[in-house]
């Protein structure tokens, strides 16, 4: 719903798992793909690394509430071009879906970048 407030911002689909995430993607072919880590059927990882191939416009932000380095880079060699931390939502999320709709596979990582130096210096301490 706090999606829909946007103006620039207009959510085409939703799914409750998955595979009907990348499903819908192939069928509707969206800038952008919000994608939990933790899907059931096929979780968001996995979900992520098939709309690679099936979808490959669609830049993947990945959300998560667990926000460890292994999962950031698991995420990321899946192919996700931005990483949000469940815990870091309020203003990250917004920010991160208008930086995946404005650039291409590959590009600036934008955010996640931040949140993964942010993992590294909470996992040293």
């Amino acid at each position: 719903m706090r999606l829909g407030l946007e103006a620039d911002i207009r959510v085409v689909g939703e799914a409750a798992d998955g595979a009907t995430a990348v499903d819908l993607a192939s069928l509707l072919s969206p800038d952008v793909v919000l994608m939990d880590v933790n899907l059931p059927v096929l979780d968001g990882i996995m979900a992520s690394h098939e709309l690679a191939a099936r979808v490959p416009q669609a830049a993947v932000v990945m959300l998560s509430l667990h926000d460890d380095r292994a999962t950031i880079e698991r995420a990321l060699a899946a192919g996700a071009v931005a990483f949000v931390g469940k815990q870091q939502m309020d203003g990250d999320l917004l920010g991160a879906i208008r930086m995946a709709a404005g650039t291409t596979k590959g590009g600036e990582l934008g955010n996640t970048r931040d949140e993964t130096e942010r993992v590294r210096r909470r996992d040293q301490e």
